[in-house]
């Protein structure tokens, strides 16, 4: 691996026109190198000058200048309020990265808590990004998903548990997440199955559509699910602990794994043994959750599209007049464990 030789901390800043002299070689070449541009044969010998010169000066595109002349930037934008901070969605995020890096593309995180969908859309078009994959959070409408198009999105892609028109969408529907929880306790015999719903705004974006799909799967089993609020504090969850006899529920899938510790130590804390008395089932199949006494059972989610994605987001850049596709991402399948 190359490594940036130690540049003075002020001067002037180097240009293309320097390494093409220290190169011997036209500033179009340069610009073809750089640029990774393969339309034009350049020999490696003379590609490997370039680089070696463009490392000797310091020097690096402007990324500006170049989405100018293009017309457009190399730029795909990740809009961040409130992500999901699971370790599913950072695997998801790492593989994209690394995959659209591959491509040449730069990748760029962006935050926009505060911002109604329509700011959003115009903060996020001011980047003149060639594309741009838009959290379920940030519910974008056409008006918004038009502004980036006109700025030169190439594709608009949301990633949600619902697409919209428009838009190109990564569904992530969790309400297999909840109806695999509940066949996995229907299958071990539990009928009145409690679903824990977060207290907490972030969360609301998944905790619904889990208990939809929670009550999917229970109604063919036949068994009763039944709401139980939760905000994530030991006191909450020792109060809730503390009237669960009255409930009548064998079972609980406590929404994630996070909630489902919590809950569970409350539960014992109680004198309420599981998975004897209750079984708990969590969600993203975490590390400290197979760490517990008894080892917590959880629904193991996973991202995936019949091409990588990073592949799906450069043929849709590449071809920005295709008609709005669908690709569904979610598989969930529960683990069993002790807890279960």
């Amino acid at each position: 691996m190359s490594q940036l030789t130690e540049q003075p901390a002020e001067g002037p800043v180097p240009t293309s026109a320097d390494v093409a002299r220290l190169a011997g070689v036209s500033r179009a070449t340069v610009s073809y190198v750089l640029n990774n541009n393969t339309a034009v044969r350049i020999s490696d010998p003379t590609r490997r000058r370039v680089r070696e010169a463009a490392t000797e000066l310091g020097y690096v595109p402007h990324a500006a200048a170049r989405s100018l002349r293009a017309g457009h930037s190399r730029m795909v934008l990740l809009p961040t309020a409130h992500l999901s901070s699971t370790p599913l969605h950072h695997r998801f995020l790492h593989g994209l990265e690394s995959g659209l890096r591959r491509l040449d593309y730069t990748v760029v995180q962006y935050g926009s808590i505060g911002l109604d969908p329509d700011d959003a859309a115009r903060a996020w078009a001011e980047l003149r990004p060639v594309a741009v994959i838009a959290p379920g959070s940030v519910p974008l409408a056409p008006q918004g998903i038009a502004v980036l198009r006109r700025s030169g999105a190439k594709a608009v892609i949301t990633l949600g548990p619902q697409p919209v028109p428009g838009a190109h969408a990564l569904i992530t529907d969790q309400r297999e997440v909840g109806a695999s929880a509940v066949r996995h306790l229907l299958e071990r015999g539990r009928r009145r199955i409690g679903v824990v719903m977060p207290a907490e705004a972030g969360p609301a974006l998944f905790a619904g559509p889990r208990l939809a799909g929670a009550r999917r799967a229970a109604a063919a089993g036949p068994a009763r699910v039944e709401e139980v609020p939760l905000h994530y504090t030991e006191e909450s969850a020792a109060a809730l602990a503390a009237r669960w006899s009255t409930l009548g529920l064998d079972a609980v899938f406590a929404y994630d794994d996070a909630y489902a510790m919590l809950l569970m130590r409350a539960l014992q804390d109680a004198g309420i043994t599981v998975p004897e008395d209750t079984a708990v089932v969590g969600a993203d199949d975490s590390m400290l959750g197979r760490l517990l006494r008894p080892r917590l059972s959880s629904v193991r989610m996973e991202l995936a599209t019949v091409e990588p994605l990073a592949d799906l987001v450069d043929r849709l850049v590449r071809h920005p007049g295709t008609e709005p596709e669908r690709h569904d991402l979610l598989r969930a399948r529960t683990v069993h464990r002790e807890s279960s």
